[in-house]
């Protein structure tokens, strides 16, 4: 029997960078969680993002961010992996000179710092996110453990992650691409999966008794970590290798169909 759902946003439950979610699977966790279930969201975006996102039903949720850097379960943090001090300078300072088509996000456990200027991509961010920020000159100057940086780039970045930036650090850090326009740097022992497995011990709850959702590779740890996945149908081909069912797409809203369908049968 599955006491805990755990899934993906962006791509997964709704199309990428938007913060609108429908009021269809509200309804579905009010349900799941009432029935004495846990549901988790799983994401890359920030804790007040998610949080925000899911206003209507904040309280029932667990909150695995920042690709699982971040656990928080009520009013407590279960997990925070920050990043080595180290490899944050050296990132950022190899970041910056891509200012001119990129934007980095800096990812603290009290909210997000920012070094731009660019209005379209604060508007952009604010509306698409909704998450806490400041704008600062320079992320390195402030007093703050990070435990993600995220690189932004409109329209995709996949060459310049995929060709540059992922082979440069993917020895040291843990680096991957978050949906087309996103590339992620944290500590090596981040990934959904292994933030997926502390949350399982913390509630007791086994591999079997845990379902997943994902569409990108950054949740292939996510879906290995339940003992029922499930991979969008837009989902790339190597996260749909690696999920045992393919559901309907975000916009045939195929976590829902999945998820009511489980309600049902329990």
């Amino acid at each position: 029997m599955i006491k805990l759902i755990a899934t993906d946003i962006d791509g997964t439950l709704v199309k990428e960078s938007t913060s609108e979610i429908y009021p269809e699977i509200l309804e579905a966790i009010r349900a799941w969680t009432d029935a004495g279930n846990y549901f988790c969201v799983a994401s890359g975006r920030q804790y007040y993002s998610i949080r925000h996102m899911f206003e209507e039903v904040s309280d029932r949720i667990i909150y695995l961010a920042e690709n699982g850097a971040h656990i928080r379960f009520g009013e407590k943090d279960i997990l925070v992996q920050n990043m080595k001090r180290e490899y944050v300078e050296e990132i950022m300072r190899q970041l910056r000179p891509y200012y001119d088509e990129c934007d980095t996000v800096v990812s603290t456990t009290n909210g997000s710092l920012l070094e731009t200027k660019n209005q379209e991509f604060l508007d952009f961010f604010v509306k698409g996110y909704k998450n806490k920020y400041r704008v600062v000159e320079d992320v390195l100057a402030e007093d703050a453990e990070i435990m993600k940086i995220a690189i932004y780039r409109k329209d995709s970045i996949r060459e310049l992650g995929e060709k540059v930036l992922i082979p440069a650090w993917q020895d040291k850090v843990k680096t991957c691409m978050a949906g087309e326009e996103w590339v992620d740097f944290m500590d090596a022992s981040v990934d959904k999966g292994n933030a997926l497995q502390v949350l399982q011990k913390y509630l007791g709850v086994t591999k079997e008794e845990t379902m997943a959702f994902g569409d990108n590779d950054n949740d292939i740890g996510l879906l290995q970590a339940a003992g029922e996945s499930y991979a969008v149908e837009n989902a790339r081909d190597t996260v749909k290798a690696q999920a045992k069912y393919i559901c309907p797409s975000y916009e045939e809203k195929g976590v829902y169909q999945v998820i009511e369908k489980l309600r049902k049968e329990q």
